[in-house]
């Protein structure tokens, strides 16, 4: 059996914020009816979450789960649970129509921190980011590809993109973090 890897093996560049890739990091999508009492029941269970409200995100323990659509939750832990996780929300959510998929091996997991990281996402991702709240998940762009991101601590983000870009992700966020690239003195 091989061992897993990250998709950038926790690569990082710190310049006027730091840019990391997370390591492995569990994913689990859920697609279903969001106003199902039984879906909830079933989130709650395994994640110790209850069901984010639209572009929301709610946190329990080392679980977090975030709005994707309107018929998609992400939940995002351990990576080693994530394939139990998958099990149990499939056994209590049988007879519903609902799918739960492991996607850890297939998505990257970034963290930009610093006073600045903001600013290295500004220049990247179509987002306001003053108004941007602390619970919000944002479905965007990250330069050319596709992402969603969310405020994982003070002065903390986390993205989230498919492995298969994950190298270009990496090169536009370290290039944005470059010293001498701040939008903003001081």
């Amino acid at each position: 059996m091989s061992n897993a890897v990250s998709a950038l093996a926790g690569r990082s560049y710190s310049g006027f914020s730091t840019v990391r890739e997370a390591g492995l990091v569990g994913m689990v999508t859920l697609r279903g009816d969001l106003e199902s009492p039984e879906l909830a029941v079933a989130v709650l269970a395994a994640t110790g979450c209850a069901v984010p409200a639209q572009r929301r995100r709610t946190v329990a323990g080392d679980w977090s789960v975030c709005w994707m659509s309107p018929d998609e939750l992400l939940l995002v832990g351990p990576y080693a649970s994530a394939p139990g996780l998958v099990d149990q929300l499939t056994a209590a959510l049988a007879g519903q129509h609902a799918l739960a998929v492991d996607v850890s091996d297939a998505r990257a997991s970034f963290r930009v921190s610093g006073p600045k990281a903001a600013e290295v996402l500004m220049k990247l991702c179509p987002v306001d980011f003053s108004a941007l709240e602390a619970d919000e998940v944002r479905r965007t762009r990250l330069a050319q590809i596709a992402a969603a991101l969310w405020t994982s601590g003070p002065e903390e983000y986390s993205l989230v993109c498919f492995r298969s870009v994950a190298s270009y992700a990496f090169g536009v966020l370290e290039n944005a973090a470059r010293p001498g690239s701040e939008l903003f003195s001081g």
